[in-house]
């Protein structure tokens, strides 16, 4: 099973789109991986965590994938690229100019400018249909290619529109999308040859350059952890070529959870992720081919896969409308709600945990899919994200799996409240203070102060700082007013004990090695607030302030035996 590798481990989730490099684009990319991985390497951490990397429609959430399989091409180096001329890159840098130095990733300008620029490069490289490597490649990958490419160009042909349920009549099903192929291919077979090759051409360079990296990573003994999201779009190349297995009128989410409060919507009915809900009972039948193509797929990219909300494989909540309907049914009633649903209503999927023979049944349906997926990553690592609503079985079945869980420190309490050692966690967990969709430690501790003074929910905040402060050894105050700011001598009570933990992994995010403030997603919202933190310095040019607090890190790391 996953995770027999006992070796103890400390890493840090840096997303691509972070990161900065002399010569970007406005992006990070995979050359700023590799010296990512270097800096890792030189500084013992032993895996980089990235969020999902597979190609993303125009909300740039990398949770809402338009393919299980087809990387991002925007973190794409152009300069590895056959038929990009130094002309064309100086042109780029020009036109990204603004971008290049802004805080945040300009998604537009430089999704504009790095398309520009591979299309040139493509039309350059006429001989690329002609190349054994890119043949091999097509061949290779056909089972999942074909659909993606004929998805892209029906895209194209729809003006840009991602969602084919509002595409032309002549097209917005999979039967009528081929017959509409074939009538443009009578007309210029070539052009269409042509357009649908670029984007195998795309994904030959994606997955080409993040073998490259998979392998400098191998060199260094730096791990890859990649992240599978639960689902994928309902706008998606899966979903439209293979619905047979989705339920297309149930989607995807999490109940309303007290923790996040950005959004209206998420407090009253929860998240709805807009991905469709699985029909497993065809994907069983199949021998979970779709899910083993999707993570094998990968396998040649990633030593590790986190498992993204690993509670929908034993049930997840689902809503019985899409999102863009979400403000229709934000000021409704429950019983409002279901006159417009024919009785349903946002509910666990297909059963709730109401009863223990319900709970025995999730609990053998979750043993079965997470089984197969396990097996399908082969020997990689299995991570499941288990957070949220848990069931009181999932945990202990995820370790009879060898599947690490996620021990949010300040979240494991017992119950008196009163928050679990370190030294109790099992040693298949996976131990952080946050993730990309919370505040990072400093954010998370300066709120807490703040709301346990004059905020609306003193008394929840006063209950977080006391469990960060019995988590990490600090003195327990009596009022929120009397906890210290946040400090370097804080960051290194919190760091020193959760790199002690029993826990096999231990991880921060970036933003919290540098002291940085900014969320990288709040659940719930679409915004640029979201999916678009950078860090302010480059990896040729790494402040002497951010090497210091790497320095210290790398001193934890040696001190509690998580070395690479």
């Amino acid at each position: 099973m996953a995770g027999m590798d006992k070796q103890r481990m400390a890493g840090i989730l840096f997303p691509v789109f972070s990161m900065r490099r002399e010569g970007d684009l406005g992006i990070g990319d995979t050359t700023a991986v590799k010296q990512c991985l270097d800096w890792f390497a030189q500084h013992q951490v032993g895996f980089l965590q990235l969020l999902p990397i597979n190609v993303t429609g125009a909300d740039r959430s990398p949770y809402s994938a338009i393919s299980s399989v087809a990387l991002d091409p925007i973190y794409l180096d152009l300069e590895k690229i056959k038929g990009v001329e130094p002309a064309m890159l100086n042109k780029a840098r020009a036109s990204c100019g603004v971008a290049r130095i802004a805080a945040t990733v300009d998604y537009s300008t430089v999704w504009q400018v790095k398309l520009r620029v591979l299309r040139q490069a493509f039309k350059n490289n006429q001989n690329a249909k002609e190349n054994a490597s890119f043949g091999s490649f097509k061949k290779k990958h056909k089972s999942w290619l074909r659909h993606y490419c004929l998805y892209r160009w029906l895209i194209d042909e729809a003006g840009g529109l991602e969602d084919w349920s509002l595409w032309p009549e002549a097209f917005n099903s999979a039967g009528k999308a081929k017959r509409y192929e074939v009538r443009k291919k009578r007309k210029d077979r070539a052009e269409v040859l042509a357009a649908q090759d670029y984007y195998a051409w795309e994904q030959w360079h994606a997955f080409s350059q993040w073998e490259s990296v998979r392998d400098h990573a191998d060199k260094l003994g730096v791990k890859l952890m990649g992240d599978v999201p639960i689902g994928v779009s309902y706008a998606s190349a899966d979903v439209f070529f293979e619905p047979e297995w989705f339920h297309l009128d149930l989607f995807g989410g999490a109940p309303p959870e007290t923790e996040f409060k950005a959004d209206a919507f998420t407090t009253k009915w929860g998240q709805n992720w807009g991905v469709p809900v699985y029909r497993w009972d065809a994907i069983e039948k199949s021998d979970y081919r779709w899910w083993k193509r999707r993570i094998g797929e990968l396998s040649s990219i990633f030593h590790q896969f986190r498992i993204d909300h690993i509670l929908g494989f034993y049930r997840i909540y689902s809503f019985p409308w899409h999102p863009r309907r979400n403000p229709e049914f934000l000021p409704l009633s429950a019983e409002q709600a279901a006159k417009l649903t024919k009785g349903r209503l946002p509910s666990f999927s297909p059963r709730e945990d109401d009863t223990m023979v319900h709970k025995a049944q999730n609990l053998l349906d979750g043993d079965k899919y997470i089984r197969a997926v396990v097996d399908a990553a082969g020997c990689a690592e299995v991570i499941g994200e288990d957070l949220g609503s848990v069931p009181d079985y999932v945990r202990p079945h995820l370790l009879e799996l060898g599947v690490a869980g996620f021990k949010v420190c300040h979240w494991e309490l017992d119950s008196r409240g009163i928050v679990i050692p370190v030294e109790e966690y099992p040693e298949c967990s996976f131990a952080c203070y946050s993730t990309h969709d919370m505040a990072p430690l400093k954010k998370l501790w300066e709120e807490a102060r703040h709301d346990a003074q004059s905020g609306p929910d003193k008394r929840d905040a006063e209950l977080k700082l006391k469990a960060l402060s019995q988590f990490a050894g600090l003195p327990v105050q009596r009022r929120g007013k009397e906890y210290p700011a946040y400090s370097h001598k804080l960051k290194k009570a919190f760091l020193e004990t959760l790199l002690s933990a029993g826990s096999r992994y231990a991880a921060i995010q970036i933003n919290e090695l540098v002291d940085s403030s900014v969320q990288i997603n709040f659940p719930g919202t679409v915004g640029d607030q979201n999916w678009t933190y950078r860090v302010s310095w480059e990896f040729g040019s790494i402040p002497k302030t951010v090497q210091r607090e790497m320095d210290k890190l790398q001193r934890l790391i040696t001190k509690y035996d998580r070395g690479a």
